[in-house]
């Protein structure tokens, strides 16, 4: 499959996402299935057919690049909505559709009795292209749109059934809690481009040095944004909560979403975590605590998804210290495997419950 088709695959959720939040009431729940889960199945489907010609016959400098269009033009900043595959982002892409096609195609029969079922699979397809766009954005300001697109899917998810106050209250939560992380990340973006003159992430990589003494204060921006999507600590508080919305929003965002996020910044970033090894050792410290506290925490849990809530802390801990250790290959291994034993937990509580 030629490489231009790469912008179907976060095209199509979105694609899915417009049709249902448009014509879903109006769809017998068969055709909404049917859409839902099928506009992200056949997105995994492209997904796969590009990994495997990635695979035969890589791009030069194995890296394809695509620009859809110029995003914003003013002045000498003009980004585009614009995608990069390489081997990170292929990984990514990969864990992203094929988990969450599994986890839609469970969704059609577990929420049969919900009343609102168009609208829960529109902002499913909603996560999952936000998440795409994410991992393919070739700029750090498509990274973002899509960054702050998986949280507004959080809030609206985990917040689903909010005729419940704890289940508003727990969206509430996730997304204030995420903020936080999310507010210093968008300074970070200010800091590289005012010091670096771009957003694109190659040249940021490749201009990186440029930074100086700044590159510690550019290393922590990023590791707060990162901290806090991927709930480690000290804003780790929102994701055992998170449980309030039905089980398959929980096994997307601990398996192929949101969580994931932080990790993937990093590894993307690693150039300016490598010029600032005091930022990278913080990594690492900081998975340690986190997946420390939070296995002791999963021990004395009562409640089956907050116990694998706690897991996902925990597991998403080793990524961080893989990172933190510069085994940024072992940390994508580890957070592509989570991503399946995760989504398989969740929807095996799914059935228990």
């Amino acid at each position: 499959m030629p490489f231009s088709f790469l912008w179907l695959v976060p095209a199509l959720p979105f694609a899915g996402f417009l049709v249902l939040i448009a014509l879903g009431a109006r769809l017998p729940r068969r055709a909404v299935a049917v859409i839902g889960a099928g506009s992200v199945g056949v997105a995994a489907v492209v997904a796969i057919l590009l990994g495997i010609t990635f695979i035969a016959s890589p791009p030069s400098g194995s890296a394809y690049q695509q620009t859809l269009w110029t995003w914003i033009h003013v002045a000498n900043f003009a980004p585009g909505i614009s995608f990069r595959l390489d081997a990170l982002s292929l990984v990514m892409m990969l864990v992203v559709t094929f988990v969450g096609f599994f986890i839609h195609l469970y969704s059609t029969a577990f929420m049969t009795g919900d009343d609102r079922y168009s609208r829960f699979f529109a902002y499913m397809n909603l996560f999952v292209g936000s998440m795409l766009t994410l991992v393919l954005a070739q700029n750090l300001l498509l990274l973002y749109l899509g960054w702050e697109g998986v949280g507004l899917c959080s809030f609206l998810l985990i917040g689903f059934w909010y005729q419940d106050p704890a289940n508003g209250r727990a969206a509430m939560k996730a997304f204030i809690v995420t903020r936080v992380g999310d507010a210093a990340f968008a300074v970070g973006l200010f800091l590289l481009f005012t010091h670096l003159g771009t957003l694109d992430i190659a040249l940021i990589l490749t201009r990186a040095p440029a930074l100086g003494g700044l590159t510690t204060a550019a290393a922590l921006l990023l590791l707060a944004g990162a901290v806090g999507k991927s709930a480690q600590l000290p804003l780790q508080v929102w994701l055992p909560d998170a449980m309030a919305g039905p089980t398959p929003v929980s096994a997307l965002i601990h398996a192929a979403t949101m969580v994931t996020a932080g990790v993937y910044l990093i590894a993307r970033m690693h150039t300016i975590f490598e010029l600032a090894p005091a930022v990278q050792a913080l990594v690492a410290i900081i998975g340690t605590v986190t997946l420390l506290i939070a296995g002791f925490s999963a021990l004395a849990q009562w409640d089956l998804k907050r116990v694998l809530a706690y897991s996902t802390i925990s597991q998403l801990g080793y990524m961080f210290l893989a990172l933190g250790v510069g085994a940024w290959g072992a940390a994508i291994f580890h957070l592509m495997t989570h991503a399946f034993f995760k989504a398989l937990l969740f929807l095996g509580a799914g059935v228990v419950i």
